[in-house]
């Protein structure tokens, strides 16, 4: 039986912004799994979905998945069934595309992302196309697998599925139990015992009393489940300005109600609207959330330890509660993921799908509101309404991140937003390009904003608050995000 040979394989992440790597190993192996050589992090893909195996001097894709599609030019993959592999075949696996390019002994794997993709739009690979006028040639194909390349194809990846499964795990026990004494059943008398005195009942039950009296204003923590973040223990604010009317200084009161009782969590939330009330924030709830009995304690959850963010876990019940796995009703109404799993482009089939902003968002941008005016664009023109807000959105001195170029600001010299960071070619008109956007969406747009990470690029990464305002008076939402003006800029925005 022909076995498995070593192989040299390029990897080329376009989708992550990464620098290509080499693996030198028998087979590669293609999932969820953050220990994949091929790592793909999407719900639609499974933990072990796919490998590839070089056998009798061709490349071959194994299909390991039987919940989720894997295609090859289009076409799907049976389950536990092997495809031979040519240059310039593109494997499709949930968002992602593996454009194979092989040259003699190396095998090269460009991975990109694409969301919110038609079937009808995708185009073969450039390599494949004769001319302009003639149709795609697709790439030549290999013969099938002969029946030796597919056994052992099968006894390596089921060997690798076997190791997947027997992985050990917490509820796993590590180490048997100890062997120990025998045990006896044995029943004692307390004919021979002397009875407690009462007296010491009392006294344990006053030293209980008194010790736990001490430790609940003396020790606070000891009764919540983790310290209060800093923001809610400190004396003095953060940020300026501020939002909120005066610090909580850990105090236990200026949050929840005395003693145990039914209300307490509704004056909680009454004193969380009433305390974050300034001139430069609002805790105003939006008419969805509102209508769905969503409120403060929804989102914004305490006692997580001293260098937790309460942002951070609103940030999380983002992705939490809008979730196909959610299935709390709210009012009797369900939600479901956001954007199908992805952040899209807003335009199907040349029509924009996305609402715009609403009144109160329009009402704290006012470069928007500017811009509009100036181009003479109102909101009965629906189509160039809502494509001028959204450019607007982007385009007002937005940062750039990691993967995206952009271009230098005039009064700060740093790098903004501009059109060619998201369009290659086709600016205007009907020649625009609406393909290339879709990759530059999930750069901007993406797991990162979750992250704990302390550094100015995560800072500055856009998460679902960046398009969707819960709070729409809020100065600091957007802060982070664009460069600061100067003020001549400033003061003819005001204007």
């Amino acid at each position: 039986m022909e076995t498995v040979r070593e192989t040299t394989f390029i990897i080329a992440r376009e989708d992550r912004a990464v620098d290509p790597k080499t693996v030198i190993s028998d087979g590669l192996r293609i999932g969820r799994l953050p220990d994949s050589e091929v790592w793909l992090n999407h719900p639609t893909v499974s933990r072990l979905h796919a490998g590839i195996n070089r056998i009798e001097g061709y490349f071959y894709l194994i299909n390991l998945s039987a919940s989720s599609a894997t295609t090859l030019n289009g076409r799907a993959i049976p389950f536990n069934e092997a495809e031979a592999l040519a240059d310039g075949d593109v494997v499709r696996i949930g968002p992602f595309f593996l454009n194979i390019e092989q040259t003699g002994e190396v095998f090269r794997l460009r991975v990109t992302l694409q969301f919110a993709l038609n079937v009808a739009e995708r185009e073969l690979p450039r390599k494949t196309r004769v001319n302009t006028t003639e149709p795609l040639l697709m790439p030549a194909r290999i013969a099938a697998p002969t029946s030796e390349a597919k056994n052992a194809l099968k006894v390596f990846w089921d060997k690798r599925t076997r190791e997947k499964a027997g992985r050990p795990s917490p509820l796993h026990p590590r180490t048997p139990p100890r062997v120990g004494k025998i045990r006896f059943n044995w029943i004692p008398t307390r004919d021979l015992v002397r009875p407690w005195p009462f007296a010491i009942f009392i006294w344990a039950v006053i030293v209980v009393g008194a010790l736990s009296t001490v430790a609940a204003f003396a020790y606070k923590s000891a009764f919540t489940p983790q310290p209060l973040s800093a923001s809610h223990t400190t004396n003095t604010f953060a940020l300026t300005p501020t939002i909120a009317k005066q610090p909580s200084g850990g105090s236990c009161t200026s949050c929840h109600a005395l003693g145990v009782s039914v209300t307490n969590k509704e004056k909680l939330n009454a004193n969380c609207a009433a305390c974050h009330q300034t001139e430069s924030f609002a805790s105003t709830i939006i008419p969805a959330h509102r209508e769905a009995g969503i409120t403060c304690t929804s989102c914004h959850t305490e006692h997580r330890g001293k260098d937790f963010k309460p942002m951070n876990a609103a940030l999380e019940s983002c992705a939490k509660c809008h979730n196909d796995g959610n299935k709390i009703l709210y009012q009797g109404k369900s939600v479901h993921t956001a954007h199908g799993g992805t952040f899209g482009y807003p335009v199907i089939n040349g029509v924009w799908i996305w609402k715009g902003l609403d009144s109160q968002e329009l009402e704290m941008k006012p470069e928007v509101v500017a811009l509009l005016k100036k181009n003479g664009i109102n909101s009965s023109q629906a189509q160039e309404w809502r494509n001028a807000q959204f450019h607007a959105i982007h385009l007002q001195r937005a940062r750039i991140v990691s993967g995206i170029n952009g271009i230098e600001d005039v009064d700060t010299a740093n790098q903004v937003m501009s059109c060619s960071s998201c369009h290659k070619t086709g600016y205007m008109g009907a020649n625009v390009d609406r393909n290339y956007p879709r990759t530059t969406c999930a750069r901007c747009h993406n797991a990162q904003t979750f992250d704990r990470s302390s550094s100015i690029a995560a800072l500055e990464t856009p998460s679902c608050t960046s398009c969707h305002v819960q709070h729409v008076k809020d100065t600091h939402w957007a802060s982070a995000l664009r460069v600061a003006q100067s003020g001549t800029a400033a003061t003819e925005i005001a204007k």
